[in-house]
């Protein structure tokens, strides 16, 4: 099955699970970019006033991406990785997906993360018309991405 792998990663974390799992499924990889890149203050969840916390606390923030979208009309399957951000993926993952029809294709998801499941994730993926929805999951270790891979199929 033809797959492309759509993820967003700041710390490198999220790029080496979903280069991972592009080896194992012979998918091929984008990454998303923000076109202003965060900075670690950006990502102080300490900080009220900080940018991810302002994104994602107000659920209509679409912030820019850099570059362009790849031409999905060729793939089956899509699969968007992410960091668990406030328990959810950060809002350029949603930015990108505003503006991709998977209402043809077979949807899947995994994060990383450093504490939070999948709960809140989940129903956010599921907003975004798709053929058929593959169940999200935090994928940290290589067992948790081994077993999210055998339902794949």
């Amino acid at each position: 099955m033809k797959t492309l792998i759509i993820y967003f990663s700041e710390t490198g974390t999220t790029k080496e699970r979903a280069q991972a799992i592009a080896r194992e499924l012979g998918a091929d990889l984008y990454e998303i970019k923000a076109k202003i890149p965060y900075t670690s203050q950006d990502r102080n969840w300490y900080d009220d006033s900080s940018r991810c916390n302002l994104e994602q606390y107000d659920e209509r923030s679409r912030p820019d991406f850099a570059g362009n979208l790849p031409d999905i009309s060729h793939y089956e399957r899509i699969l968007i990785g992410h960091p668990t951000w406030w328990g959810i993926p950060p809002r350029i993952v949603q930015t990108v997906m505003d503006q991709m029809d998977f209402s043809d294709k077979i949807l899947g998801s995994f994060s990383t993360s450093g504490g939070s499941s999948y709960a809140k994730a989940q129903p956010i993926f599921n907003q975004y018309a798709a053929k058929h929805h593959i169940a999200g999951d935090v994928l940290n270790s290589t067992a948790a991405m081994k077993g999210w891979l055998k339902r794949l199929n």
